[in-house]
């Protein structure tokens, strides 16, 4: 089955049907509000670096990469010794959106040499679109071979040059951002280019696709945890549109993702925002002698922190970085456990937000 290239050879009302308006308004109105909560955190960098770890651990979950949240936010802490293999995996992978989201808001454009560096930095080496052919992908279970990719170098290469400009031009077809979202991801993943981390470079394509489009400002929208949830009709429905060219149902699941996955991260966008100021407030009451918007940010940027990343972020001596650290512990606000030689301080409710969700 040879692929074409995009736009889809279906006329738009077969994709943007009234199911799919009716879905779409619906996703729209979640996606802008998930906008609106995270520009109510005062600095940017304590949603980045939280929700894209949180990210960063589910999509590579799809792919059998396993870690859990303590080993995930002690090797952030910890980067020159990461707690397993696949907790570099995951460090690896949110690196790449941290990449991938410095360039789209430097140059506002996706390029395939920025994808290329995205897997890249996801995989850990440079070996770059396949070259040689006999990549398949099969049933898990049953090894039948569901789907036989373009296997020629020239072929790929001009698939993505395709899909380039499909994802740079609006012009080219008139469909909603989150309709052209969803043929994006579906073409990139049919295209599989790499012998390895498609999934996950397609995944962070489709954030950076909704910030281009102005859609998000920051990367905090992951349905990873959602195609988790249902990882079988994920996969059924992007072979099943290479089969039959009814765009209909794909559409359809990727919006019900936009839509589910906004309200979640919303909800635990406002639970942060609350911890963070009971948190400021308690330490601004009962201890203002250590209290500065620098500490609290140092505190729920970094689940787990050490004396050392306190003392660098906060410009303080080792000596007062110690006593902050314990003065906290005293409050109950961290928790300190000692693992090896290293002391790490665990901001105990931040942890079970990001760990357990908001119950």
């Amino acid at each position: 089955m040879n692929l074409p290239f995009l736009p889809p050879n279906v006329p738009l009302e077969r994709i943007e049907t009234r199911k799919v308006l009716k879905l779409l308004t619906e996703a729209r109105a979640s996606l802008a509000e998930l906008k609106g909560a995270a520009s109510t955190i005062p600095n940017e960098q304590i949603l980045i670096d939280t929700l894209s770890l949180q990210e960063a651990k589910d999509s590579s979950a799809i792919e059998n990469i396993v870690t859990t949240h303590d080993e995930l936010y002690r090797s952030e802490v910890d980067k020159e010794d990461f707690a397993s293999a696949s907790a570099k995996e995951v460090h690896r992978y949110a690196e790449a959106l941290k990449y991938g989201f410095d360039t789209i808001r430097r140059d506002r454009i996706l390029t395939t040499n920025s994808i290329l560096k995205i897997q890249e930095i996801i995989e850990g080496n440079s070996a770059g679109v396949r070259k040689v052919p006999g990549t398949v992908l099969k049933n898990d279970l049953t090894g039948e071979v569901v789907y036989t990719p373009p296997q020629d170098f020239q072929t790929i290469q001009e698939l993505l040059s395709n899909l380039e400009k499909f994802i740079n031009n609006d012009l080219a077809y008139d469909a909603d951002p989150l309709v052209r979202m969803a043929i994006i991801h579906h073409q990139f993943e049919s295209i599989h280019p790499f012998f390895d981390g498609n999934g996950r470079t397609g995944r962070i394509i489709n954030i950076l696709y909704l910030i281009n489009e102005g859609l998000l400002n920051l990367p905090v929208l992951y349905l990873s945890r959602y195609i988790i949830k249902n990882r079988p009709e994920y996969y059924e429905l992007l072979q099943s549109t290479r089969v039959s060219n009814e765009w209909e149902p794909w559409v359809i699941f990727m919006l019900k993702a936009v839509e589910e996955t906004s309200k979640e991260t919303v909800i635990l966008i406002k639970a942060i925002k609350s911890l963070m100021l009971s948190t400021k407030k308690r330490i601004r009451e009962e201890q203002s002698g250590i209290y500065s918007q620098d500490l609290i940010n140092n505190l729920f940027r970094h689940p787990y922190t050490k004396i050392d990343r306190l003392q660098k972020d906060l410009h303080i001596s080792r000596i007062t970085s110690t006593r902050y650290l314990n003065i906290l512990t005293e409050m109950g606000i961290l928790n300190k456990q000692k693992l090896g030689r290293s002391n790490y301080y665990v901001n105990i409710e931040l942890f079970k937000l990001l760990s357990e969700g908001v119950k």
